[in-house]
């Protein structure tokens, strides 16, 4: 019996560990957006090299005026009312907006892209809060380029703290999953917890 207790508790730390994180392979989750008339378009690619490490966020858009430019992942990845039916800033912890660096943020808070003369956004830059697995995924939800700038939760008024007084969506897409890494939770995020607790439950069974 004795023996059975020590194995029980190293079996159910195997089943958690089964689903949780290996650094071997890249996730690469990628989005097209493309705005109502079809005149803002572009491809944008989130890297991240290995479980926990920051994300690699690769921006190429077109035909957005010139300026600063909210972006940020909303909270659905629904499309069937154009860009109004993503809803609000992915924001699991019901926290205020922010700037990407800010200590209180949303998780979908990415702060400005910055268009051209030519209205062409090129950029590429880091993200430490958002993921590709886990908890904080944004696999499956919208992203979002807004018209205007984003203020980054310093307007002094409640819409600032709500959504940056970004104005309206220029061009939204879907982030889908382009390579599956073993540095991803191969189940649903949040849903590894009850993976764990069934395989737990298994082999407590065989145990006894």
């Amino acid at each position: 019996m004795q023996f059975q207790t020590i194995l029980i508790p190293l079996f159910i730390a195997f089943c958690v560990a089964a689903v949780q994180c290996k650094d071997d392979v890249p996730t690469i989750a990628v989005a097209y957006v493309e705005g109502s008339g079809g005149k803002v378009k572009g491809n944008i690619t989130f890297t991240q090299a290995a479980c926990g490490q920051n994300v690699l966020i690769r921006v190429y858009v077109t035909g957005l005026s010139k300026g600063l430019h909210g972006f940020h992942v909303h909270e659905k990845g629904d499309l069937t009312n154009g860009c109004a039916s993503t809803g609000g800033h992915f924001n699991p912890d019901k926290v205020n907006h922010g700037a990407p660096a800010d200590n209180v943020r949303h998780v979908g808070d990415l702060g400005n892209i910055k268009a051209n003369d030519d209205g062409i956004v090129d950029t590429t830059f880091h993200d430490a809060i958002i993921n590709l697995s886990g908890e904080f995924s944004i696999i499956g939800r919208g992203l979002v380029i807004h018209e205007g700038e984003d203020d980054l939760g310093k307007g002094g008024n409640s819409d600032s703290l709500k959504t940056g007084n970004a104005g309206n969506r220029a061009a939204c897409g879907v982030i889908g999953i382009n390579q599956l890494g073993n540095g991803s939770v191969s189940v649903m995020a949040g849903s590894w917890k009850i993976v764990a607790i069934l395989c737990s439950l298994l082999l407590l069974r065989k145990m006894m």
